[in-house]
């Protein structure tokens, strides 16, 4: 998991609150499917969905002021929108496009339905006090690959702003407008199929500021889409062992791609710039740390590091700001 996605995704928590309607969506002819879901525990809407978010301009995720949560994804059957909101102590869902079975079904594994934080041992009071007061954090699980694997490819090596934008300018060129309604002044976009990926041409990646390295990688990963989208239903492990069959993949991307996709507990991030020095500064008021000196210090969280770091980051102890330790190099300035 990476330091950069502390979550920011207005807070919908499901506990017996407020009917959320939402305001300023334009209500189109199209029909919508719908499911109303009873989580069995506390839910955080924002913690639960945000590190979904690609930043504050993802057109394939948005949210409006009511608390509402909107994806566009690509699912096996094809493009979807999909609502979610708290209404009383339950989440109402409405989905759009061929892909909104598959999303309304998927529903409770994209809420943290398969995930268990009754595994989960604080060993840090620091750890333990963020546990206490975000009781509604869930890990998601998308059961989408792709989807997490490409954003997470164009995040490597580079600031999260250029990989931002070199995001939202690809998903909105080459994607397709979402299915049904969607948020007013919001317009979203579902991610472009494998096919469409790999007929990019290398001037337009150049533009969105991918080199060649990266855009590399994503073609390799779209020529195998189907053998890399099966890891959804894999052990985390083994989905990680798959997905770095692909050169260009290593473990960085591979963790960041199935604590999405597959909801992975365990899958602490090796390799990122920051995240070292986060925990490191929390748990040990060490800065300086390294991959291995994390990785030493999580040691009583196997299992469940993932959750652990990402509990870490939402404390909101982190260590004095430095000069950035990544130069921007927007290649389409070159």
């Amino acid at each position: 998991m990476s330091s950069r996605f502390a979550p920011r995704p207005t807070r919908t928590t499901v506990r017996g609150g407020e009917t959320a309607v939402p305001t300023g969506v334009p209500r189109q002819a199209t029909a919508a499917r719908t499911r109303t879901w009873q989580p069995p525990y506390q839910l955080d809407l924002g913690l639960t969905l945000g590190p979904l978010r690609r930043g504050p301009g993802d057109p394939t995720f948005r949210t409006t002021p009511d608390g509402s949560v909107w994806r566009a994804s690509r699912t096996p059957l094809g493009p979807g929108t999909l609502r979610v909101a708290a209404r009383g102590g339950a989440v109402e869902a409405e989905a759009w496009g061929p892909g909104a079975p598959w999303l309304l079904d998927g529903l409770p594994a994209l809420l943290g339905a398969t995930d268990d934080p009754a595994l989960f041992t604080p060993r840090h009071r620091l750890v333990a006090t963020t546990a206490h007061r975000r009781p509604g954090l869930r890990l998601t699980r998308t059961g989408l690959v792709l989807e997490s694997l490409i954003p997470s490819i164009l995040e490597q090596k580079i600031t999260t702003g250029e990989a931002y934008r070199a995001w939202r300018l690809l998903v909105r060129k080459y994607g397709e407008p979402a299915p049904g309604p969607t948020p007013a002044q919001a317009r979203m976009y579902v991610m472009p199929d494998p096919r469409t990926w790999a007929l990019i041409p290398s001037w337009e990646w150049h533009k969105a500021g991918v080199d060649n390295k990266r855009s590399s990688t994503i073609l390799r990963a779209v020529a195998r889409a189907a053998r890399l989208e099966e890891a959804a239903s894999m052990d985390p492990p083994q989905a990680q062992t798959r997905l770095e069959l692909i050169p260009g993949i290593g473990p960085w991307t591979s963790a960041e791609t199935v604590q999405r996709s597959n909801g992975a507990p365990d899958a602490v991030t090796v390799g990122d710039v920051h995240l070292p020095g986060i925990i490191g500064h929390a748990l040990a008021d060490n800065r300086d740390a390294d991959d291995a000196a994390m990785l030493a210090l999580l040691t009583p969280y196997e299992g469940q590091r993932h959750r652990a770091a990402r509990l870490i980051l939402l404390s909101g102890r982190t260590p004095p700001r430095r000069d950035p330790k990544m130069r921007k190099t927007n290649i389409a300035l070159w």
